[in-house]
């Protein structure tokens, strides 16, 4: 499983793995509870290979700050996405000092640190594609 197939679902609590296509949008699988949804073309859905956060000098893609968190936690589970705002954003620099405090919001530090959480929670590990010669030759 890799971040092409997870998405977040405006509207929709968690993470969801992407099924299968259907005639009006798509077949998902919460990751949070294990429920399937059927999700229409109408839905605000976003897949997580395609965030990225801002940083002073470009945007990071989300794969890569999750692997910035794994490796801070070593391969463990990251603070509470319930902690304050200021521990939310002392923990954040720490992972990504160079974030881009203007643009970035405690809501998608929030968020962020969830979703590392919960997928953490599901054993995923790999959140930077393995077709990226990067990861090809770290590994």
């Amino acid at each position: 499983m890799s971040l092409d197939k997870i998405l977040s679902i405006s509207g929709k609590p968690g993470l969801y793995e992407l099924k299968t296509q259907t005639r009006s949008g798509f077949l998902a699988e919460s990751l949070l509870d294990g429920k399937k949804v059927s999700v229409s073309a109408r839905h605000n859905v976003s897949l997580l290979s395609e965030i990225a956060i801002y940083t002073t000098s470009e945007e990071l893609p989300l794969g890569e700050v999750f692997n910035k968190i794994m490796d801070k936690e070593n391969g463990g589970e990251a603070i509470s996405h319930k902690s304050s705002k200021d521990q939310l954003e002392e923990y954040f620099f720490n992972v990504l000092p160079d974030y881009d405090e203007d643009r970035v919001y405690a809501s998608d530090i929030k968020k962020v640190v969830q979703w590392y959480n919960l997928l953490q929670k599901k054993g995923f590990t790999e959140f930077v594609s393995s077709e990226s010669p990067d990861a090809s030759e770290e590994e």
